[in-house]
This record gives C-alpha cells, structure tokens and sequence, in this order.
C-alpha cells in the first residue's frame, strides 16, 4: 500500500506505462495522472527493467547503513 498522498496506485501506474508504451509522450501522459514528469518517467524505467514487478511499493527503508552504531555499543545503550 502507498503512502496516504501517492498520486498512483499500482493500477495507475500501470495505466501510465500502457499510455506510455502505446506511443504518447510522457509530459502529456503525466499531466493526465496529475504527477510529475520525473516521477513519470521513473515508473516507465522501472516497468521497462522489471516488468510488472517494477510498479509495486517499495520499502524506503535504507539498503545499508555505513554509519550504523556497532552492535557491541548497541547492547550496552540497552543494558
């Protein structure tokens, strides 16, 4: 599920790529769906390297955390 203010669904998503791919222009598409170019073009790239897939929420949890406390520190803080 997305965020509370998400211009797209999955099914929007969806609806913009099919519009996309079926020879309109992105600006014109995104103007309809009431997002951004950018943000347009993002689900379109997604959808061209993952498929389906790609237009599914993602977690924005971080990948990795260089800066991350060590887990020794981490257990003394707890203590």
């Amino acid at each position: 599920m997305g965020h509370a203010n998400a211009r797209l669904t999955v099914h929007g998503r969806l609806v913009l790529v099919t519009r996309v791919a079926a020879g309109r222009p992105v600006a014109h598409v995104a103007k309809e769906l009431g997002v951004s170019r950018q943000c347009a073009h993002r689900w379109v790239r997604r959808f061209r390297d993952e498929g389906a897939a790609g237009l599914a929420d993602r977690s924005s949890r971080p990948h990795h955390m260089p800066s991350r406390t060590s887990a020794g520190t981490e257990c003394q803080v707890v203590a």
